[in-house]
């Protein structure tokens, strides 16, 4: 009795208790996260970090199992009525044959796109590891404080990405040609990486030079607390039974009556700012590879909830990947062009050309591309290591 029902129901109003499954298993993950793994703030090993990132990594890659079952059987109606490129030899000449169709998709071709969406996700996430090292390095974050700010940042991140996803889905549905310019971003993205060097100093970031303008902050920590009603730096003593520093409560006289900004919430502020600058490339290049909104954001969150684990096991050794960054621009232009290839050519009468039909890069090509052009930077630092760090 369930089945027929489900197949009659609307697949649109289905799917969104698939979003809403999918958002409960993330706030479950995030709860035992910081409620029970690390309620109190203590360092982050590299065995508990490396423990983390492997089950984090097989989390997300099982998840493609998932999703193979999930549209294969059409779990609440996912790969039904579902957004996907035309692969119509006549896609994107006229209106009858669009780029951008609502069809069946089947549980390989998701499970495809979405571990395709996921490892450009998470090598794009390896460039975000080095700003937020920077970052926690500028403010002297404490070790025991990092995975705080760093698991607010990832609340942020979903809160942010989700928001994008949903608009640019919106937007890529209604306006194809869009398409385009998300090509265009992403090899322009490409080409900034690649010719200018980026701004390391924290300090120039407009958003810290404006709390610092505008707001009460002070420069010391208040343990983890991200505001503080201190205007001296607190004291610590050394607990005899647990052999660990305690904070010494503060003098009455010294507590300030209104609350001011401590360094950790700036280093939040700056993390946030980061991740709202990579999302505004990685989630451009998710959509070259599907306009299915849910694998997008399934992916896209996938990647970014195993960014803390993999932040402390990376953080220290990913400089000395001297090849990395060019496989991460390489990885944007093959998108950039990959999208320009799908959405462009049915526009060349804009220059004067006739127009053309799209040329789809396949879903398993893309990751072979991908994964291999990670694995030759791997293999290509390992041989040929940067002098100055050897």
């Amino acid at each position: 009795m369930i089945e027929p029902l489900l197949l009659n129901a609307n697949p649109v109003a289905l799917k969104v208790w698939a979003y809403v499954g999918f958002i409960g298993l993330v706030v479950i993950f995030l709860a035992l996260d910081l409620g029970v793994f690390h309620r109190e703030a203590r360092e982050v090993t590299m065995k508990e970090a490396s423990i983390w990132s492997a089950i984090w990594l097989a989390c997300g890659i099982a998840f493609a199992g998932v999703v193979y079952k999930a549209y294969d059987s059409h779990w609440l109606g996912l790969g039904l009525d579902t957004p996907r490129y035309n692969t119509h030899e006549l896609a994107g000449q006229s209106p009858e044959h669009p780029i951008i169709i609502s069809g069946e998709v089947t549980g390989s071709e998701a499970a495809n796109q979405y571990l395709v969406g996921y490892v450009v996700e998470k090598s794009l996430a390896m460039d975000n590891i080095f700003v937020i090292a920077i970052i926690f390095s500028f403010f002297a974050v404490p070790n025991k404080y990092q995975h705080r700010v760093l698991f607010w940042g990832i609340i942020g991140a979903l809160l942010m990405r989700g928001s994008m996803i949903g608009l640019g889905a919106g937007i890529i549905m209604n306006y194809q040609w869009i398409l385009i310019i998300f090509g265009v971003f992403l090899i322009l993205t490409a080409l900034k990486m690649a010719l200018i060097k980026g701004n390391d100093d924290p300090s120039q970031n407009h958003a810290v030079r404006l709390c610092k303008r505008f707001l009460p902050t002070v420069d010391f920590y208040d343990g983890e607390r991200f505001f503080t009603r201190r205007t001296i730096k607190p004291t610590y003593r050394v607990d005899p039974l647990t052999n660990q520093e305690v904070m010494e409560p503060p003098a009455p006289q010294t507590l300030s009556s209104h609350w001011s900004i401590t360094p950790l919430f700036l280093a939040l502020i700056l993390v946030e700012i980061t991740d709202l600058i990579f999302a505004v490339d990685s989630i451009p290049a998710i959509f070259a590879i599907t306009p299915d909104p849910f694998i997008v954001f399934t992916s896209n969150i996938f990647a970014i909830l195993g960014l803390r684990s993999l932040y402390f096991c990376l953080a220290a050794i990913i400089p000395r990947f001297r090849f990395l960054k060019p496989a991460l621009i390489l990885i944007l232009a093959f998108v950039g062009v990959k999208l320009l290839l799908l959405s462009g050519p049915p526009y060349l009468d804009i220059i004067g050309l006739e127009p053309q039909k799209s040329i789809k890069i396949g879903t398993i090509t893309s990751l072979l591309i991908v994964v291999g052009t990670l694995v030759g930077a791997v293999i290509l630092s390992a041989l040929l290591p940067n002098k100055k760090r050897t």
